[in-house]
C-alpha cells in the first residue's frame, strides 16, 4: 500500500472518530437550531449510534440523537412476562453478559427460530426483573473493539423506555425524534405465545404516538398487517431481504420487488426496506418503488471496509474505515428518502455536503 491511500484511510478514521467525540457536545450547544425536517434524505440511527456504542443502549441511541439522526431504531422481542425490549435477537448471549451469570447457566438451550437451529439464552425465558441484572456487551468485539470500553455500562431497556427516552432528546435537540421499532421473528413469538404487534399496539395507543413520532418495521408482511388493522395512523415500513423470502411466507423478496409486488406493499405500507446492494444500476427497484407510490429507505450503512462495496475500500485492513462518505453521496444522488446506519454522524455530515 502507497503512503497517499493509507493517510487518506487514517486522515478519514481519524476525522470520523472526532467527529464520534465530539458530537454530543455540538449538538448540545446547538439544541433549538436544527429544522423539524431535513432537507435531505432522512438518517436512521440503526440499533442507535451501533458503530460507535454497543448497540441497543441508552447510550447509542442518545449518541445517535446528539450525532444529528432523526430517527432511532429499536428492534422488539418479548420476554417471558410479554414486556417488549430492545434486543436485536432474542438470543442474547452476544449482547449481553448473560454467560457469566452462574443462576442463569440451566437456561442455555437450542431452539429453532424461524426454521433455524440457534443456541445461547433467549429473552422469552426471562423475566424483565431478570433481564435487569444482565449488561450489556458490544455485539462485534472484533470488529469494533473500540466499543468493548463500555461493555458492562448499559442495562437492558424496554421499548417504553427508548420512547421516553425520544421525547427527552426530542426536547434537548429542538427536533422531533421518530422511533422506528421492528418486529423480530413475530411469526416464531405468536407460535409461543409471546405475539409482539398487540403489546407494540397497547405501547402506542399508551404513549398516543402519532405518525411524526413512530413508524413502525417488520419483514414479516403479516405483522405489518396486523398493525395495519389497528388504524393507529402510523407509517409502516415493508423491509426487504436479499435471498429468501419472509418466514412464513410463499412470497420471496425477489417477487415483492416487482411492480407488482411493490404496488402490493403499497396497500399496507408507505416505505420500503431494502438492503442498499438492491438498489445499484442496473437495478430499477429505487425508481419502480417510487412509481408505486413508495417512500424508500436503504439499510445498512457502516465505515468498516469489510462492509463497504470493493470501490469504497481504503487499504487492507477489513475492520479500517473506507469511504463511506462515497457512498452515501452515491445513494443520496440516486434519490434515496431515507439511510439506516451504524455511523449517524458520517452519514449526516456527507447529507450536510449536498447543500455545501
Amino acid at each position: 500500500m502507497s503512503d497517499a491511500p493509507r493517510r487518506r484511510s487514517i486522515l478519514l478514521a481519524t476525522a470520523a472518530v472526532t467527529a464520534a467525540a465530539t458530537a454530543p457536545a455540538v449538538a448540545a450547544s446547538s439544541a433549538g437550531h436544527r429544522p423539524h425536517h431535513p432537507s435531505g434524505p432522512l438518517v436512521i440511527g440503526h440499533r442507535g449510534a451501533a458503530g460507535w456504542r454497543p448497540e441497543h443502549t441508552a447510550d447509542a441511541y442518545t449518541y445517535a440523537v446528539r450525532a444529528g439522526a432523526d430517527w432511532i431504531e429499536p428492534d422488539l422481542v418479548p420476554t417471558k412476562d410479554h414486556v417488549l425490549v430492545v434486543r436485536h435477537e432474542n438470543e442474547i448471549g452476544g449482547t449481553t453478559d448473560v454467560a457469566g451469570h452462574p443462576e442463569f447457566a440451566d437456561r442455555r438451550t437450542t431452539k429453532t427460530v424461524d426454521g433455524k437451529a440457534v443456541t445461547g439464552w433467549f429473552t422469552e425465558d426471562f423475566t424483565l426483573r431478570e433481564l435487569r441484572t444482565l449488561r450489556t456487551v458490544e455485539r462485534l468485539p472484533l470488529v469494533r473493539d473500540r466499543n468493548t470500553v463500555f461493555d458492562g455500562r448499559g442495562r437492558v431497556m424496554t421499548f417504553q423506555e427508548v420512547v421516553d427516552l425520544a421525547r427527552r432528546l426530542s426536547r434537548e435537540s429542538g427536533r422531533r425524534i421518530a422511533v422506528f421499532p421492528e418486529t423480530k421473528h413475530p411469526t416464531y413469538f405468536r407460535s409461543i405465545g409471546l405475539p409482539l404487534e398487540e403489546e407494540l399496539i397497547r405501547v402506542i395507543r399508551r404513549n398516543r404516538l402519532t405518525a411524526r413520532d413512530c413508524v413502525v418495521q417488520s419483514f414479516e408482511p403479516a405483522s405489518l398487517r396486523r398493525v395495519a388493522a389497528a388504524r393507529l395512523g402510523l407509517p409502516l415500513w415493508q423491509a426487504l431481504g436479499t435471498n429468501g423470502g419472509p418466514y412464513g411466507h410463499e412470497l420471496t423478496y425477489r417477487d415483492m420487488m416487482t411492480p407488482a409486488g411493490l404496488r402490493e406493499i403499497a396497500s399496507y405500507a408507505q416505505w420500503v426496506g431494502p438492503d442498499k446492494s438492491s438498489l445499484v444500476p442496473p437495478n430499477t427497484l429505487l425508481a419502480d418503488a417510487h412509481a408505486a407510490g413508495l417512500k424508500v429507505g436503504a439499510y445498512t450503512f457502516r465505515a468498516e471496509n469489510r462492509y463497504l462495496p470493493a470501490a469504497y475500500r481504503r487499504g487492507s485492513a477489513p475492520n479500517g474505515f473506507g469511504d463511506a462518505f462515497a457512498e452515501y453521496a452515491f445513494h443520496y444522488g440516486q434519490g434515496v428518502d431515507a439511510v439506516v446506519t451504524d455511523f449517524p454522524d458520517i452519514a449526516v455530515q456527507a447529507r450536510d455536503g449536498l447543500r455545501a
